[in-house]
């Protein structure tokens, strides 16, 4: 036996050593939360590392802010294919009564909780199958990315001690969980009742799940009435040094700055904007110009909620994508 192997296990208990007096350290945090010592105790011995986990999260794309933006098309025919298109036209159809409810209650369209839907999990057909509390709390106690990973494990501790089943605390390597691909701070915040039961399911009950993804773009301010965006088509010789950004974006930067400022529908059709097959919005609504794949290709107008979009994802082939699904699934 080498001198490596032999010192291996000593290492890998400091190690786990380590990992339990990080956990033992976060019970003030907890009980703050009002997570009680009981859960605590019942669930820190039985966690491990996951190196598998912290190689993921290492491993990720970083793209410098000056790395080439790839084109939008290649990514829009992977995700707004016949196939998602057919299986959320399904979905439509299925939960057409809860959706139109919930649609009622909240303004947010019926199309765009069926599209958030189909991008996160291809409408529930994988959700992940890490265990939340394990993986957050090695992403956690890893250090490199602990002012997020540290807060959703104690939001985990806390759904627990809600009553969510341990089984359900499930979902990506990252901490993204159930039908949404809630984070768990999210689901604390947003998740709702939709079928009456009294829990919010939003691992099995797709009720529960669409009824949730509305109460979160309540909350991002969704506008009840106004389109997400619409494609036109960008006049020859624009001049798009005239609608250039007047600020820098402090959140996501790389995806806002590719918007022009904002004008109004009116403003925009004197422009020269003509619209590919849509209705016209209404000449108040406030809108930006994005130009995915460059000039002479598909631009869009965007409004506010298509910025409500992109707080479920801050990617604008994300958002785009979402709104050309929900709009290909109503149809």
């Amino acid at each position: 036996m080498s001198a490596d192997a032999a010192l291996a296990p000593a290492a890998m208990a400091q190690a786990d050593g380590g990992f339990q007096a990080y956990l033992e350290s976060l019970r003030p945090k907890a009980r703050a939360m009002g997570i009680s010592d009981a859960t605590m105790t019942a669930v820190f011995p039985t966690l491990t590392s996951n190196p598998r986990v912290v190689q993921l999260d290492q491993s990720q794309p970083g793209g410098s802010f000056d790395s080439p933006i790839p084109a939008f098309e290649p990514y829009r025919l992977k995700h707004v294919d016949a196939a998602r298109i057919s299986r959320g036209r399904t979905a439509y159809a299925n939960n057409r009564s809860k959706l139109a409810r919930i649609e009622a209650e909240t303004g947010v369209p019926e199309s765009i909780m069926v599209a958030i839907y189909g991008h996160e999990t291809n409408y529930g057909a994988y959700t992940g199958d890490f265990d939340l509390l394990r993986s957050l709390a090695t992403l956690a106690h890893e250090g490199r990315r602990r002012t997020l990973f540290e807060p959703e494990f104690l939001a985990t501790l806390k759904m627990l001690n809600n009553g969510v089943p341990r089984s359900r605390l499930v979902g990506s390597w990252a901490g993204a969980t159930g039908f949404p691909q809630f984070l768990p701070s999210v689901y604390l915040k947003v998740a709702k009742d939709g079928d009456g039961d009294g829990r919010a399911d939003i691992w099995t009950s797709e009720a529960d799940a669409l009824a949730s993804i509305a109460n979160y773009f309540v909350n991002a301010g969704w506008r009840k009435g106004q389109p997400w965006g619409v494609a036109v088509s960008v006049p020859a010789a624009f001049n798009r040094t005239s609608i250039a950004p007047r600020t820098n974006a402090a959140r996501c930067p790389r995806v806002f700055n590719r918007h022009s400022r904002w004008l109004s529908m009116a403003e925009w059709r004197a422009r020269g904007m003509v619209p590919q097959g849509a209705a016209w919005p209404g000449d108040r609504v406030m809108a930006t110009l994005l130009e995915p794949d460059g000039p002479g290709k598909t631009a869009y107008l965007l409004t506010s909620n298509y910025r409500a979009i992109l707080d479920y994802n801050c990617s604008n082939f994300y958002a785009l994508s979402v709104g050309l699904l929900a709009d290909a699934v109503a149809r």
